[in-house]
């Protein structure tokens, strides 16, 4: 599976940014794609992830209310809606493919990743 993930730049606090993911390859026909991201210094941190149908999304405690995941299957791609976006969510964000049904929130639960893609948010 290749990811590719598009859509980073610089935005300033207040304002919002999408962010998408395509996937590519062999897929498995039940499967969770997600976002985290990595603040310089720090760990990378689970964003939002989605199940192949919709039915199932979770969200990182600080971004819930402000970024909407979303998916289109027939496009085979996974977006993320960023709104309300303040400084400290400047970070790469990496989109992940897991083999399951269950959305996971850590690093090693996840089988594939994108490159990443930069977010910078200006005070």
């Amino acid at each position: 599976v290749q990811l590719q993930a598009s859509g980073g730049g610089l935005v300033q606090a207040g304002g919002s940014l999408g962010l998408s993911c395509a996937a590519s390859g062999r897929t498995a026909s039940t499967y969770v794609m997600g976002w985290f991201r990595q603040a310089p210094g720090k760990e990378r941190e689970f964003v939002a992830g989605i199940t192949w149908n919709g039915r199932s999304t979770r969200y990182g405690d600080s971004v819930k209310g402000r970024f909407t995941i979303s998916r289109d299957n027939a496009k085979n791609t996974v977006s993320l809606q960023m709104n309300s976006l303040k400084p400290e969510d400047t970070a790469v964000y990496y989109c992940a493919f897991r083999n399951s049904i269950v959305v996971a929130t850590t690093v090693r639960e996840y089988d594939y990743w994108g490159q990443g893609t930069l977010v910078t948010v200006s005070s």
